[in-house]
């Protein structure tokens, strides 16, 4: 399973569970990191980690809800949330240990105060990838601002993750809160 969008090659595990459109979002949040990357001479390590990240965050998206309940084991997250720990848990199955990439990929619907910049930058990426129908021209904004203020930016999207939560009546999680109130 690769594809090429720039110069961004996504190969996704052979365990992979994506639908099309699944997919586009992967490469979108890739090509993201990628140019970031770019732009902030990130070194070749870092960029590995960034990239990796991105294509395996969503590796079990549309796995089913009891393949996800049995890979995320304990994660205390509704079914449309168990797709990072599941991911993370059978990379971790298949042998990878960085620890940033695979905390990267558990957490990156909820955040976590843990993350190095790998974390921080897939957790951005993924909600301001282009492909993304909401307030578009604002986050297109932060997303040329990321080379630029990566700290500051990283901050706005967490307040505007933590914001639209809250608006929606949706449950905070005690890692978003714990991210929260590291960088506020």
């Amino acid at each position: 399973m690769k594809t090429r969008v720039d110069s961004v090659l996504v190969e996704l595990p052979p365990w992979a569970q994506v639908t099309e459109k699944r997919r586009a979002h992967i490469q979108r949040v890739a090509a993201l990191l990628e140019q970031w990357a770019d732009v902030m001479r990130v070194a070749p390590q870092e960029r590995r980690d960034w990239l990796d990240a991105a294509r395996w965050h969503d590796a079990l998206r549309d796995a089913p809800r009891e393949e996800l309940r049995r890979l995320a084991g304990n994660a205390p997250y509704e079914p449309e949330m168990l797709h990072g720990p599941a991911s993370a848990a059978r990379l971790a199955q298949d042998g990878e240990q960085r620890t940033n990439v695979l905390d990267a990929i558990r957490f990156h619907t909820v955040g976590s105060p843990e993350w190095d910049r790998t974390g921080r930058a897939l957790y951005m990426a993924d909600f301001l990838e282009p492909g993304r129908s909401f307030s578009r021209e604002d986050r297109a904004f932060l997303a040329s601002q990321v080379p630029h203020d990566f700290d500051g930016v990283f901050r706005q999207v967490v307040r505007m993750r933590l914001v639209y939560a809250l608006n929606e009546g949706h449950m905070l999680f005690p890692e978003t809160v714990q991210l929260w109130n590291t960088i506020r």
